[in-house]
């Protein structure tokens, strides 16, 4: 009888520091599915300290700090704190990258060739933000350039977000040429969302040719823990609950009229809207509603996941906020987390989005951002539904999708 050995996938992150960033959140769950799918998998990461994931060997790569790019790159840093010289603009525009990215991709690169022992038949790269050093450190290693899957997290570069974020970094054209370097050296690339993938392809042809989605994932070995905080989370209470930073894009404004004009038009009710999270650009705004209105909390401040996690699943509505715009290609880091809480998700967001387009077209509780008559006629349809004990959402097919 013939035996099928497991596959070895390579995983090279930029982080698994789950505390990080959405992105990291993200990156995890994919990491520990694959291991449960039967996959051999070793993961190296540029974490800057020691992560253990269960099952799964991990190494920490460190930072070459004996060469001239590092020195570069501290000379650079001390003349901006210092001298209050600010040089990274001038010099991305020369080199198209930061001497601190061009010293991480070559640590990591280092640390890569130096493994000698797991024979990868899959190279994965993880990244987050807008730096990709997975991505650097892999087109400088052409042997893995034929196994390698390339995961593209958001557009990039940043002008090819579409609108309102639209923005032209510097550099910008040697980070075109980069991209289109990746988009030709690797074999497959992987996106979290079918939208991404087709608004990618249209600015790279091989993205489109070798794309695949691969979405974030729900990470069902994590137990949900107790909450800590001071939250009233009583069954007479109707919560709502927005988790994540609140960006620029991402006004909280409509929302917070929305309900307003809903208690109003159920001023004998509990009920609450929870804001957890940063909010840098309506933290004044959101301190003056809270305070104006004793049903707004306010938590302008990071939150552990687990903590998050919990009240996700605890409250009685999620939402979901998007810029507004005429389509949003992205798949939210928390959409997973709300698909597993069982709860109905308010998407404020455009039309054409990932969002609805997973949740379908029948999906009743979407709305534009701008909207706060609309939203606050919802979130009366999910007050009634809750009130009469239909207030759950599940999809399984969902589910499985993320999984």
């Amino acid at each position: 009888m013939k035996i099928h050995r497991k596959k070895n996938i390579l995983i090279i992150a930029e982080s698994i520091d789950v505390e990080n960033s959405s992105g990291s959140k993200g990156r995890v769950a994919l990491i520990k599915n694959l291991y449960r799918a039967g996959y051999s998998v070793k993961v190296y990461h540029y974490s800057r300290k020691e992560i253990h994931l269960k099952g799964i060997e991990c190494i920490a790569i460190s930072e070459n700090r004996k060469n001239l790019l590092f020195f570069l790159s501290r000379m650079e840093r001390y003349a901006r704190y210092y001298l209050k010289l600010k040089l990274s603009r001038s010099l991305e525009k020369l080199f198209g990258f930061s001497f601190t990215l061009m010293n991480d991709r070559n640590s990591i690169v280092d640390a890569l060739e130096r493994e000698i022992e797991f024979k990868p038949d899959l190279v994965l790269t993880l990244s987050q933000g807008g730096s990709f050093r997975p991505h650097h450190a892999l087109l400088k290693i052409p042997k893995f350039h034929s196994k390698w899957i390339a995961y593209i997290h958001d557009p990039y570069p940043m002008h090819w977000y579409p609108k309102p974020y639209t923005w032209h970094e510097a550099g910008f054209k040697q980070k075109e040429n980069f991209m289109k370097q990746v988009a030709g050296k690797c074999k497959l690339v992987a996106f979290p969302s079918q939208l991404l993938m087709e608004w990618m392809g249209t600015k790279y042809e091989p993205f489109y040719k070798k794309g695949i989605v691969l979405p974030h994932q729900i990470d069902s070995s994590r137990a949900l823990s107790e909450l800590e905080g001071d939250y009233d989370l009583a069954e007479t209470m109707f919560t709502v609950l927005h988790a994540g930073n609140l960006l620029q894009a991402r006004s909280p404004r409509a929302l917070v009229e929305g309900f307003i004009k809903f208690k109003s038009k159920y001023p004998e009710i509990a009920a609450q809207l929870i804001l957890l999270g940063p909010a840098p650009h309506f933290k004044d705004y959101l301190q003056e509603q809270s305070e104006l209105n004793s049903f707004i909390k306010v938590i302008s401040e990071n939150i552990a996941f687990q903590e998050v996690l919990a009240l996700q699943n605890k409250v009685d509505v999620n939402i979901i906020i998007e810029a507004k715009a005429d389509f949003s290609p992205f798949l939210p880091g928390k959409f997973p987390h709300c698909i597993q809480a069982e709860k109905p998700i308010l998407v404020l967001g455009p039309e054409k989005s990932e969002v609805r387009r997973l949740l379908g077209n029948n999906y009743p509780y979407c709305t534009t951002i701008d909207n706060p008559t609309k939203i606050s006629e919802i979130l009366s349809e999910l007050y009634i539904n809750w009130k009469n004990g239909n207030h759950q959402f599940i999809s399984e097919d969902l589910k499985q999708y993320l999984s």
